[in-house]
């Protein structure tokens, strides 16, 4: 690690008050440095925060943090906050368990007002703070950071209509660090920039309308000026929302930087927007030629940049899926598929190397997603529409309105189902099973397997009567071998795997593999063990639930969700049946009802209590013989 003389001064925002611009520059060099140091270390989204040093120190350093509220979109471009806010000393413990989240965090730190991991909420929450600064006449301000494709969200429209109406103090910086709206031009963009946020252009402008109003042209020169800016600086659009546009400017240039954010800070009180053109991974070399910025990455060298992969083993479900349904496309030209701003994530991008003209990414609009689905269901075509779970909570009024309600064969490929490590609980897919399982008509699945996954995919194709979805868990999967001539399954029925006639197993989706290891550790207590998998949620197998339960003493159901998914769709329907009436002794299974912290997926499980010995116990108990403090030996 090299040696950081100025960065070590800065223990929080307060100490980069009075540096000059050029300890401001050296600070950011170290910084920049210091992040990529400890992501190579931990992992995690490298190219937003090495895209947004010089923005962050800019804001800190002209703003009263905490006081003011800095928001980031997202948030993976927060490390270098992060580190700048007392975090330094934990800033190796990114994204692990028990260290700090790979995003901002109320409970982390006061300097996280807001919580982020998923796009296009910075404005809306901004708003709420510049609102209540208002109303309690705090007259502090509030900054939201948010990137260009976080833009295309809906939300972030909505919120901007809003705030321009309301004309309440609210700065937002558009991070433009890919598809630049309009490119910066030198050292006019920047002198402009300067001029138009200062208060002589502002004096200005009012004077001239005062002027203009008695003579009647006042909207013809309104319209000059705002052709004229619009034409520099891109800014008509926002101007048109209520908001004054300020860019675009070079966020990687603090002589632009602090002054236009001094200017605003003093003289701006409606809401504004400043247009910054950063580039992601900027000043390290790796991550600036990477087509990906090094996005996100896994631990890496430092000096060459090349990243430590995992050991391969099997495939991962995203890439089954990717595979499979491009295999499905050659044979049906109506099949296409759909993502929001998560090609490579979801394995779409597989599909669109084939298909490109079958393939669509809708950016982050996932109700768009949902609907435009909708309307090429409703046209006669085959869609699949791949989002992750906690994704697909965004869409939910589609799914239902849209989807549901009118009986659509839209396909909805759920993606980390379950819980999926280092992205703690923002990402973990946990409601799904029960947001989608009460839905009339939706038919719902979960492969245990890659095996099972592709026979998903394939009778998801098949379904062109109701929509359906079918889910699965990100990472590898357990080495199964994908069967070349592929046979759908029989909807709603499930299948046996172990027979036994004491304890009863029945698993939804990912935990298959732990209830087969549960039942070697009944077996060796000489409980004999049934291990079943349900794969349907909805509609049930009622035949194989009624079978286990009337041959069993006791069933356990188990699954990787939420209390009200899979579990209560089972006792639901025993009790409304009589299968509670005989004596039986049921458990169900499931995610504890809280937000697990980041960790690795098997340590979050284990905490969850969905392991092996955590079921082998549950049964036990439930039976009322059998030695559980056994079950923790035979698992070391």
């Amino acid at each position: 690690m090299t040696d950081t003389p100025h960065l070590d001064q800065i223990k929080f925002p307060s100490d980069l008050k009075n540096k000059s611009r050029d300890e401001l520059e050296a600070v950011c060099d170290e910084l920049r440095a210091e992040v990529v140091d400890a992501v190579s270390v931990t992992g995690g989204h490298l190219g937003a925060g090495l895209g947004v040093v010089e923005l962050t120190v800019a804001i800190h350093h002209v703003f009263n943090t905490p006081s003011d509220k800095l928001i980031f979109d997202v948030g993976h471009q927060c490390y270098p906050h992060k580190v700048l806010t007392g975090r330094r000393g934990r800033i190796r413990t990114l994204r692990q368990g028990g260290g700090l989240s790979g995003f901002t965090k109320r409970a982390e730190s006061e300097y996280d007002p807001f919580g982020a991991a998923h796009a296009s909420t910075s404005i809306s929450a901004g708003l709420g703070f510049a609102v209540a600064s208002d109303l309690d006449s705090r007259g502090d301000h509030t900054i939201c950071v948010i990137g260009d494709g976080a833009l295309s969200a809906g939300m972030a429209y909505e919120a901007m209509n809003n705030a321009g109406a309301l004309n309440k103090k609210l700065i937002v910086i558009l991070n433009d660090n890919d598809m630049s709206i309009a490119p910066p031009v030198g050292a006019m963009s920047h002198y402009l920039s300067k001029l138009v946020s200062g208060k002589p252009y502002r004096s200005l402008r009012k004077l001239g309308k005062k002027l203009v109003k008695p003579m009647g042209l006042e909207k013809s020169v309104k319209k000059v000026e705002e052709f004229a800016r619009g034409f520099a600086m891109g800014g008509t659009m926002f101007e048109e929302l209520g908001f004054y546009y300020v860019g675009p400017i070079d966020g990687h240039d603090l002589d632009v930087l602090v002054p236009v954010l001094e200017n605003i800070r003093d003289s701006i009180d409606g809401p504004v927007l400043i247009h910054a053109v950063t580039q992601k991974g900027k000043g390290y070399a790796p991550a600036e030629a990477a087509s990906d910025k090094y996005h996100g990455v896994s631990k890496f060298n430092v000096i060459t940049g090349e990243q430590k992969k995992a050991t391969p083993g099997a495939p991962s479900y995203t890439k089954v899926f990717g595979e499979t349904l491009t295999r499905l496309g050659e044979k049906d030209e109506k099949l296409v598929a759909i993502t929001a701003a998560m090609p490579s994530g979801t394995g779409v991008s597989i599909f669109a190397e084939a298909f490109p003209d079958r393939s669509f990414d809708v950016g982050i609009a996932e109700q768009h997603a949902v609907t435009f689905a909708a309307g090429l269901a409703a046209d006669g075509y085959r869609p699949f529409a791949a989002i992750y779970s906690t994704f697909l909570q965004r869409a939910y009024d589609q799914v239902v309105h849209d989807v549901a309600i009118q009986k659509l064969p839209v396909r909805f490929a759920i993606d980390r189902a379950g819980l999926v490590g280092a992205d703690g609980p923002t990402h973990a897919g946990s409601f799904d099973i029960s947001f989608l399982g009460h839905l009339p008509h939706m038919v719902c699945m979960a492969a245990s397997d890659e095996a099972e996954l592709a026979r998903m995919i394939l009778t998801s194709s098949l379904i062109d009567d109701a929509p359906s979805a079918f889910r699965y868990p990100r990472g590898e999967g357990i080495g199964v071998e994908i069967p070349e001539q592929l046979t759908p399954l029989e909807i709603g029925k499930g299948r046996i795997l172990r027979e036994g006639n004491t304890i009863a197993l029945l698993s939804y989706g990912g935990r298959l593999q732990e209830a087969l290891k549960a039942a070697e550790l009944l077996a060796a207590q000489g409980l004999s063990t049934t291990v079943a998998d349900a794969r349907f949620a909805k509609p049930l197998d009622h035949d194989l639930i009624n079978r286990l339960a009337r041959e069993h003493e006791v069933l356990i159901t188990l699954e990787e969700g939420s209390i009200g998914g899979f579990g209560s769709f089972t006792l639901h329907h025993l009790a409304q049946t009589g299968g509670l009436d005989r004596g039986l002794k049921i458990r169900s299974m499931v995610l504890p009802d809280e937000f697990i912290d980041q960790d690795k997926p098997e340590v979050m499980y284990e905490y969850a209590g969905l392991n092996a010995r955590h079921i082998a116990s549950n049964a036990i108990s439930a039976l009322g013989r059998g030695d559980v403090a056994a079950l923790s030996r035979a698992a070391v």
